[in-house]
C-alpha cells in the first residue's frame, strides 16, 4: 500500500492561513556540517527558515507579514509533519509576480523545531 508525501501545504502566519502553491522548504536540521577530512568535519549554525510561494489574494496580508517581527509561522506539510518557525521575521526582497500572481516568501526566525 502507498503513502501519500506529496499533496497540499497548509501555512499559517500568527493564525492566519496563506494560500501555497507548489510547496514549502525547511531545512531539516539546525547545522552545516563540512568534511574537512575523512572523519573530521565542522559545524555551521544555519538560521532556521521556512521558503513559500503563496498566491497574492485580494485580502492578501502583506502589512502584517512586511511589519512582523515576532511571528509564529506554522506549516503543515502533506505528509503530516508540521515545521513551527518561531520569532519569525520576512528576509530578502519579497515581490509580487504579476503574471502568475504569486509572491515568493522567506522567512528566517529565531527557532525552527519538527512536530
Amino acid at each position: 500500500m502507498g503513502q501519500k508525501v506529496a499533496g497540499t501545504v497548509y501555512v499559517k502566519v500568527d493564525g492566519e492561513q496563506l494560500i501555497i502553491t507548489g510547496g514549502a522548504e525547511a531545512p531539516l536540521m539546525d547545522v552545516k556540517r563540512e568534511t574537512v577530512y575523512p572523519g573530521y568535519y565542522k559545524e555551521e549554525a544555519m538560521t532556521p527558515s521556512l521558503k513559500v510561494t503563496a498566491v497574492h489574494t485580494p485580502n492578501f496580508p502583506i502589512k502584517a507579514l512586511t511589519n512582523g517581527r515576532d511571528m509564529t509561522v506554522t506549516c503543515e506539510f502533506s505528509n503530516a509533519s508540521v515545521y513551527v518557525l518561531a520569532g519569525a521575521y520576512l528576509v530578502d526582497e519579497p515581490s509580487s509576480k504579476g503574471d502568475d500572481g504569486t509572491i515568493e516568501l522567506q522567512f528566517d526566525g529565531i527557532k525552527g523545531s519538527w512536530q
